[in-house]
């Protein structure tokens, strides 16, 4: 187990070069020096993990690099608007809260919709759906790029028309 002197020798040794890995991935000076005081915290209350033998300087930009992606997704999530407020319009104008029987019906309706997918499109749909990447669907499924982004296309084609169908062209352009 790393002593605290030991890991914050090591770490003085590397710091120049994990400001400059920082502001590779921030692009700021601020958030490069923040990103290496997170990495420093993560790493130091985590130092007991560190296995000696093992390069510490490639654990340390692992850190840091993981440390950069999650905040990139904390702020790709808090400032993303989904739809443009006049496309839902319709849903605001025509709200259905939990008690009223229509919204637990046509919330329902949907589940089976999307549940009647083919399990190789619905798979990755609702993974997509939930905020996962392409790249980490295909990972997580083990299955090429290419065909998880096909997949996805293709359900949500087969979703709207099932929508359509079923509810016209106003819930569908609402949405």
């Amino acid at each position: 187990m790393m002593t605290s002197k030991e890991f914050m020798h090591k770490f003085n040794s590397i710091e120049s070069l994990l400001l400059g890995f920082s502001f590779s991935l921030t692009r700021n000076n601020e958030k490069a020096k923040d990103l290496v005081q997170e990495t420093f915290a993560k790493a130091y209350k985590n130092k007991d993990r560190f296995r000696e033998g093992t390069n510490f300087k490639a654990w340390m930009t692992t850190i840091m690099r993981n440390a950069y992606i999650n905040q990139y997704r904390k702020r790709k999530t808090r400032n993303r608007v989904e739809v443009p407020l006049e496309k839902v319009r319709y849903f605001a104008e025509n709200k259905a809260s939990d008690n009223e029987p229509y919204g637990s019906i046509l919330y329902k309706e949907l589940k089976n919709i999307i549940n009647e997918l083919p399990k190789d499109q619905k798979q990755p749909f609702m993974l997509h759906f939930r905020g996962f990447q392409y790249k980490e669907i295909s990972s997580q499924l083990n299955v090429p790029i290419g065909t998880i982004k096909s997949r996805i296309f293709f359900a949500r084609k087969k979703l709207q028309q099932q929508i359509t169908a079923q509810y016209g062209e106003r819930l569908v352009k609402a949405a």
